[in-house]
């Protein structure tokens, strides 16, 4: 999977470089975390995982559109999965 998302990535963007898909695995963990799974145990389904990544993808054009940096928004997505796990360990 990872490397058709590689061919995927590479053809959207019209180019092939090792540096391309830094820090999509911070969207990866938030979604997976906003989708419900626990990060020790591996508790989770796949509909949730999807509906996490699209929460993930809305929150990135949103800043995009408001004009966020990529630190800062790299801060909001850490926060975001903060709340998630504190969230998920209460229950």
């Amino acid at each position: 999977m990872a490397g058709i998302g590689g061919v995927i990535l590479a053809a959207r963007l019209n180019m092939g470089t090792a540096l391309v898909g830094m820090g999509y695995e911070l969207d990866a963990i938030a979604s997976v975390v906003i989708g419900g799974a626990a990060l020790v145990g591996g508790s989770g389904t796949v509909l949730n995982t999807v509906i996490g990544a699209f929460i993930i993808g809305i929150l990135n054009n949103i800043l995009n559109l408001l004009g966020v940096a990529s630190y800062p928004q790299m801060i909001v997505k850490g926060l975001i999965i903060l709340v998630a796990v504190l969230a998920r360990g209460k229950e």
